[in-house]
């Protein structure tokens, strides 16, 4: 119990306490250790992480790096989409003078999810807005069936469309058509061709019915080639062969064997050098596997022969 000193008396005397006085000092004493705690945890805080927010902390800098490298992804990927439907609309003029078909892929998923966000009494609305573009879709497709039916009913000719050897895949191409390095000299020059990337000897087919317009042997450029003229305007070159099977001027089918891989000019290893032409054009070989190979491995060839920067010849 406190005291108090007495001065008139000279001596201390005990202070007796009041009951509101204990209850303020308790209240004060309880605002005090509430404002050290609190100020405590203040410190903790900011200057202190628990190993869980440490770890948060970790991954949110991760997602800041990773996002500006995902956005750089997705407009590669839109470049890439877009460029496959210009080449989707060559193909499909150049073949069947039609605009290839253009399709809303969603998944169930996706369907599900929308369905999830949609009022009830939109229901109907979506579902009918749904239908129609289905129908809309559906009608496009069928008139594009249309007009390659026609097209095919009028005996039009169509390109090489087969792949020139067997087992092909996309692991096996190489650089395209283009301004590519030269693999001794080291030098940007013009790639006429795709190069395919097999083991020697073996063998080589015709992509479509003609004649052997051209047979060369040599050991230099292009080596060992076989050129073989089609109906519609077009031929396909041979070259880097290793064996050759064929004369001049003989008539082939389509998946004769022509000769063997090899490299017999200035090759780098052993490969397929394949030329398309038409009418004296160099056309893209790649454009013309769409229906040798699946979807997947005909994207990843479009892909690998453009990114390609050094020609195998």
């Amino acid at each position: 119990m406190p005291f108090t000193f007495d001065n008139k008396n000279l001596k201390m005397d005990k202070d007796s306490l009041s009951l509101k006085k204990v209850l303020v000092r308790i209240l004060l004493f309880f605002l005090g250790t509430l404002a050290v705690s609190l100020v405590y945890y203040l410190i903790l805080l900011l200057f202190f992480r628990t190993p869980e927010e440490s770890r948060l902390a970790s991954q949110n800098r991760m997602y800041e790096e990773y996002i500006p490298i995902l956005e750089e992804k997705e407009e590669l990927l839109s470049d890439v989409l877009g460029s496959l439907q210009i080449r989707d609309n060559q193909i499909y003029n150049e073949i069947f003078k039609t605009n290839a078909p253009r399709i809303e892929r969603r998944s169930e998923w996706d369907y599900f999810q929308a369905m999830d966000t949609i009022p009830d009494q939109d229901y109907e609305k979506y579902v009918k807005n749904k239908l129609d573009k289905s129908f809309e879709s559906a009608s496009r497709t069928e008139e594009n069936l249309r007009a390659v039916m026609q097209a095919l009913s009028e005996g039009r000719t169509l390109p090489p469309m087969s792949a020139p050897v067997e087992n092909f895949s996309y692991s096996s191409t190489s650089a395209s058509v283009g301004e590519k390095i030269n693999p001794f000299y080291k030098v940007p020059i013009h790639h006429n061709g795709l190069d395919l990337i097999m083991s020697a000897d073996l063998p080589v087919y015709c992509t479509a019915d003609g004649y052997v317009s051209d047979v060369t042997r040599s050991r230099k450029g292009l080596g060992n080639q076989v050129t073989v003229t089609h109906e519609g305007g077009y031929s396909t070159v041979y070259a880097q062969l290793g064996q050759i099977d064929v004369y001049k001027g003989r008539q082939i089918k389509k998946g004769d064997r022509i000769g063997a891989i090899g490299m017999s000019g200035n090759s780098f290893a052993p490969h397929l050098h394949y030329e398309v032409r038409r009418d004296t054009l160099v056309m893209n070989p790649v454009n013309y596997f769409f229906a040798s190979v699946s979807p997947e491995d005909y994207l990843n060839m479009l892909i690998i022969s453009s990114s390609t920067g050094q020609s195998m010849d």
